[in-house]
């Protein structure tokens, strides 16, 4: 996840209502790995603003209230540009493994984004 494979301690996570069953199953498998998230929102499946949840987690990241955020909506790609709104943020949307590794290692990015509808049960062709 970060430099030297580290896990970190804290990560804030956020999604709007399509990347809703996504998230719960990643904070699943971070906790189960003993990293503590911080959920941001959404809490239900109703229809939402990425932006508001894009907006929080970058917040807590820059203000070092956490130490990496992960966002997921339909693509993804709406979620990194509103959090790369936030100064002292650097997020990435990937879809893949090794670009996400990459670009922790080689960019410092501090919040990762993908797309429910891009990556796992979502995948759409």
């Amino acid at each position: 996840m970060n430099e030297g494979n580290i896990l970190p301690k804290h990560v804030a996570i956020g999604s709007d209502h399509i990347g809703l069953p996504l998230k719960e199953d990643i904070k699943a498998y971070l906790n189960s790995l003993g990293i503590e998230c911080t959920d941001c929102g959404t809490f239900t499946q109703e229809r939402t603003d990425y932006p508001i949840y894009a907006k929080a987690v970058a917040r807590m990241v820059s203000l070092k209230d956490a130490e990496l955020g992960i966002l997921i909506c339909g693509t993804g790609v709406g979620m990194a540009i509103a959090a790369n709104k936030v100064i002292g943020i650097r997020a990435v949307s990937c879809s893949e493994p090794y670009s996400a590794a990459l670009s922790r290692q080689h960019n410092d990015t501090n919040v990762l984004t993908f797309g429910a509808r891009v990556v796992g049960q979502g995948l759409r062709t």
